[in-house]
């Protein structure tokens, strides 16, 4: 019955930690493009993260994870940090996330998180600049992705499907 303890704490443990991989593959040295995630300040403890979550299967550091991370013991306050990262300018897969986070933990359980997530496929061109934009409402929510210069889609709109208002138990 000990050693059950000790292994399911141990699993328990384990299962918090998230491996981040680079946004350039290792060993990659061809053209790159660089990719901004970006985040809406509603209110000091409310914002919502528009944000790269992984770039061809890969986990990668966001804004959003590490805004969490940055401001844990603030109390009810949080400033966002929003993250770039240079990416290969090559054919790329991005899966983009749009959440609404809260500074504290119990702000977030009562009150609305709202929450899209979807997969891109597109090509960024060398030396481009782009920026991950979204909006997350009770009446609309969408994440892309956009060239800052000209504004403009460079894939599609990931959409809610009916409403995207997250459970108690999602958040």
């Amino acid at each position: 019955m000990k050693s059950f303890v000790v292994i399911t704490s141990l699993a328990c443990l384990l299962a918090g930690c998230v491996s981040y991989s680079p946004s350039i593959p290792e060993g990659y040295t061809g053209p790159r493009a660089t990719i901004k995630d970006s985040a809406t300040v509603h209110s000091a403890s409310k914002v919502d993260y528009f944000v790269v979550a992984k770039i061809d299967g890969k986990i990668v550091k966001n804004s959003r994870v590490e805004s969490i991370a940055a401001n844990q013991g603030r109390g009810f306050y949080m400033s966002p940090v929003v993250l770039t990262r240079d990416v290969p300018a090559r054919p790329i897969t991005v899966d983009l996330v749009a959440r609404t986070e809260y500074a504290a933990p119990i702000l977030a359980l009562t009150s609305v998180v709202y929450q899209v997530a979807g997969q891109i496929t597109f090509t960024p061109e060398e030396s481009k600049f782009y920026v991950v934009r979204g909006v997350l409402s009770a009446e609309y929510a969408a994440v892309w992705i956009e060239d800052q210069q000209t504004q403009k889609i460079v894939d599609k709109k990931i959409e809610a499907t009916g409403s995207a208002k997250l459970g108690f138990f999602q958040k």
